[in-house]
């Protein structure tokens, strides 16, 4: 979801006459809602087809507001708690050998933004955590221990910051004087570093935000983990939707899909040449879509939206290059980082 902040209209899935228009649900079929939050995408696809859905979500606030929906299509909906980056393992454990689609709405949940006790956003005061879900090392965790080199890169290469060095500085030394624990306190200090115009669209801390909830989370780890298995859960003309906020993102699904369509040659000059005559996907469409006029205006939060979709073929699934995404590990972080360049 997007990072500006708390949103004017909290629970309307974002391109949602789109992504059902791409994944065309049928009768019979199964489909996996990776990204579960509110449910809206999975109310429109049990709504469209007798079909069942396989709706994953690591909140676990997220599966527990959703056995409401569970009772409303009986035996068409299964909860799962995880990882989407895990659904070969959680969706196969169910007894689903394939699936017949598989959407992805990437990025943090309005609910969560919309919840000051989850500590995602920098306009209401809460505890510093963004953890989706609630385990492994919090916002505050990284702010407070993490050296202030590390702390330049993640704001740099996560946030896309171009002031991340005065900022990592500027955390470090407010963090001397007292450790960070409220997401106000932190907004504050981005914000005197950053400055605002009036005319500027978004807050001065909102790259930093976002940053640092990419990290914690490892979402572009998980994002890559998701298009492999979205990739081997598919049978052919299954479809998989993906609907980006963020150029990381969106660089990361455009790579994936233009590796597998054939449209990219060796995705990494060290791999072996590959039959570009069998790509393991094929384009619905060559350019991502973008959200209507008429939806942004009603919904400004898909201003910022794109959704990329494509069709599994029965070529083998290919192995995942972290590097065809723009993507590379970084050891000192011990997570996956995006190379930089235009997509």
């Amino acid at each position: 979801m997007s990072d500006s902040g708390r949103s004017s209209a909290p629970h309307i899935p974002v391109m949602l006459a789109d992504v059902l228009d791409v994944l065309r649900p049928r009768d019979g079929g199964i489909y996996v809602d990776g990204t579960f939050g509110a449910g809206g995408y999975t109310r429109a696809i049990l709504g469209s087809a007798d079909c069942a859905v396989l709706a994953i979500d690591r909140d676990p606030s997220a599966i527990l507001r959703g056995r409401e929906l569970a009772t409303e299509f009986v035996g068409r909906l299964t909860l799962i708690e995880g990882c989407f980056g895990d659904m070969v393992r959680l969706v196969r454990a169910l007894g689903h050998a394939t699936v017949d689609g598989v959407v992805l709405d990437l990025g943090v949940s309005s609910m969560q933004l919309d919840q000051a006790e989850r500590g995602f956003s920098f306009q209401q005061d809460g505890p510093l955590d963004m953890r989706m879900g609630g385990e492994g090392p919090s916002a505050a965790d990284v702010v407070n221990t993490f050296e202030e080199g590390d702390l330049a890169r993640i704001i740099a290469v996560y946030g896309e910051e171009k002031r991340a060095r005065a900022v990592a500085k500027a955390i470090v030394a407010a963090r001397a004087q007292a450790e960070f624990k409220r997401t106000l306190e932190l907004a504050e200090t981005v914000a005197r570093v950053i400055g605002r115009r009036p005319q500027d669209r978004i807050h001065p801390a909102t790259r930093t935000f976002q940053a640092l909830r990419i990290f914690v989370n490892d979402e572009l780890g998980e994002l890559a983990r998701g298009l492999s298995g979205a990739e081997e859960l598919l049978h052919e003309g299954g479809r998989l939707a993906a609907v980006t906020f963020h150029s990381l993102e969106d660089r990361a699904v455009k790579r994936f899909l233009t590796a597998r369509t054939g449209r990219g040659g060796r995705a990494n000059r060290h791999m072996p040449e590959r039959d570009e005559a069998a790509p393991s996907f094929l384009e619905i469409e060559h350019k991502a879509r973008k959200a209507a006029d008429a939806e942004i205006d009603a919904n400004p939060r898909a201003r910022s939206a794109k959704l990329r979709a494509a069709e599994r073929t029965a070529a083998p699934v290919l192995p995942l290059d972290t590097a065809a995404l723009g993507l590379r590990v970084v050891p000192a972080l011990d997570r996956l980082s995006p190379t930089g360049g235009a997509a």
